[in-house]
C-alpha cells in the first residue's frame, strides 16, 4: 500500500513528507527544537513501529563567490543522500547562487528561510545575506566578495551561538580577498578561533583513517622551521590526543613526524629531531602517559596513518601534511578545526579561480565536509 501523509506537531506550522513503494517517510519539522525528525513508517499495516532519526543542522558557509564556493555547494547539495543525515542551510547571497544554479545546470529550488529553516524535502534553505552588492568578475579578488565572505562565516557562528544550528561546513574562502575586504586573518581556522574565543586550537585534516594535525600552518617554510621547539611540540601532541581521543571515544594513538629527510637519521641532516621533537615525545610518554611515538620519517609515517597504523600524526608545517593528504586522498579528505566549541569542517582545496564559472569544479571535498560535519555532530 502506498500512502501520502503530512503530520504536523502542535508547536510546529509545517509537516512534509515524501514517500517510496514500501515505505512512507515522513518528514516532521520541529522548529522549536531546531531538528528534522525523520520517521520510517512500515506500509505493512501490521508493523506499524516507527524509527526515529534526529538530523543535525549543518550551516554551509558560500565561501567567496569569485571561486568555485556557491557551485560546489550547489553541487554537493544536489546528492539527495546528504538529506538523509543532515538538514542542510546555506549562508549566502540567494540571487547569485540562482545564478550559479543556472549556470551549472542545476535544477535547484532555493527557499529564504528565517531562523526557523521550514522547507520543504526538495527545496534547498537559504539564509540569505543579500550582500554582494555589485558585480562579482569571476577568478578575481575583491573586496566585496572578501568581505561577504566573512560575513557569512560570522553570521553562522551567530546562529550557532543562538542553538539554531548544529555544525559549519565551510566552502573556500580567498585569503587575499578577505584582507581586502578589512579583515587580517590568515584564514578560516584562525578567524573561527576569534570568533568563538578559542585559545587552543589547531588546524587538522581527516582522510578515512589518516588525521594530520598542524604544528604551524600559513607562515613561510623558514619561519615553520623556526617554530619546531620542544614546548610547542608537548602542547600540541598533548592537544591532538585530547582531541582526538574525544572523537574516537577512545584512547588515541599518535605519531610524530620528523622535520629534516629520514627524520635526521640520528643526526646527520639536523638537529631538530635529537633537541626538539624526541624530548617532547619523551616528556608526553613519561609524564602525560600518552600513547606517541616517532619522530619518524616524514616520507612514511603518512601512509602508516592512512593504513591505520596510528590515530593521529602530528606534522611538523603545513605543505608536510597537506601534500601527503592531498596524494592519498584528494577530493575525500576534509579540513577540521579541532579545539573549537563548535563543529567545523571544509573543502582539502581553496577557491579554484582558474575554473570559477566554468562548471568543472569537482564536490566530492564539499560533501565530505558536510558529512563529517553530519556525523561529528550527531556524536
Amino acid at each position: 500500500m502506498k500512502e501520502d501523509v503530512c503530520i504536523a506537531n502542535k508547536n510546529s506550522p509545517l509537516a512534509t513528507y515524501c514517500s517510496s513503494l514500501n515505505q512512507a517517510r515522513l518528514c516532521i519539522k520541529l522548529p522549536e527544537r531546531n531538528k528534522i525528525i525523520f520517521v520510517n513508517v512500515a506500509t505493512n499495516e501490521k508493523n506499524l513501529e516507527p524509527t526515529n532519526q534526529v538530523l543535525p543542522r549543518i550551516a554551509i558557509t558560500m565561501g567567496d563567490a569569485a571561486g568555485i564556493g556557491a557551485e560546489i555547494v550547489l553541487k554537493a547539495l544536489a546528492d539527495e543522500n546528504l538529506k538523509q543525515i543532515c538538514s542542510p542551510v546555506i549562508i549566502g547571497d540567494i540571487s547569485f547562487l540562482r545564478k550559479t544554479s543556472k549556470e551549472s545546470d542545476l535544477e535547484s529550488d532555493f527557499v529564504e528561510a528565517d531562523e526557523k529553516f521550514q522547507t520543504a524535502v526538495n527545496q534547498i534553505a537559504v539564509y540569505n545575506l543579500n550582500n554582494l552588492t555589485e558585480e562579482i568578475v569571476l577568478g578575481e579578488d575583491s573586496a566585496i566578495a572578501g568581505k561577504a565572505a566573512v560575513e557569512y562565516i560570522e553570521t553562522a557562528v551567530q546562529l550557532w551561538r543562538k542553538g539554531k544550528i548544529d555544525a559549519i561546513a565551510t566552502a573556500p574562502i580567498s585569503k587575499k580577498a578577505i584582507q581586502m575586504g578589512g579583515y587580517d586573518f590568515p584564514g578560516h581556522t584562525e578567524f573561527l578561533a576569534y570568533l568563538t574565543d578559542t585559545k587552543e586550537f589547531a588546524m587538522s585534516f581527516f582522510a578515512e583513517n589518516l588525521r594530520v594535525v598542524l604544528l604551524s600552518t600559513h607562515v613561510s617554510l623558514r619561519d615553520a622551521i623556526n617554530l619546531v621547539k620542544k614546548e610547542r611540540l608537548v602542547e600540541l601532541i598533548k592537544f591532538s590526543h585530547r582531541e582526538i581521543s574525544k572523537l574516537l571515544k577512545r584512547e588515541a594513538k599518535i605519531a610524530v613526524a620528523g622535520l629534516n629527510p629520514h627524520a635526521s637519521e640520528g643526526g646527520m641532516f639536523g638537529a631538530e629531531e635529537k633537541d626538539e621533537i624526541i624530548p617532547a615525545i619523551t616528556e608526553c610518554r613519561e609524564k602525560f602517559g600518552i600513547d606517541v611515538s616517532g619522530a619518524f620519517s616524514p616520507d612514511t609515517i603518512f601512509l602508516r596513518g592512512f593504513k591505520g597504523e596510528f590515530d593521529g600524526v602530528v606534522s611538523c608545517y603545513h605543505d608536510q601534511a597537506t601534500i601527503a593528504v592531498k596524494c592519498l586522498s584528494f577530493g575525500a579528505s576534509v579540513n577540521v578545526t579541532l579545539g573549537l566549541p563548535l563543529v567545523r569542517t571544509s573543502v582539502d582545496h581553496g577557491t579554484a579561480f582558474d575554473i570559477a564559472g566554468k562548471n568543472l569544479a569537482d564536490a566530492s571535498s564539499m560533501k565530505a565536509a558536510i558529512k563529517l560535519a553530519a556525523k561529528l555532530a550527531s556524536g
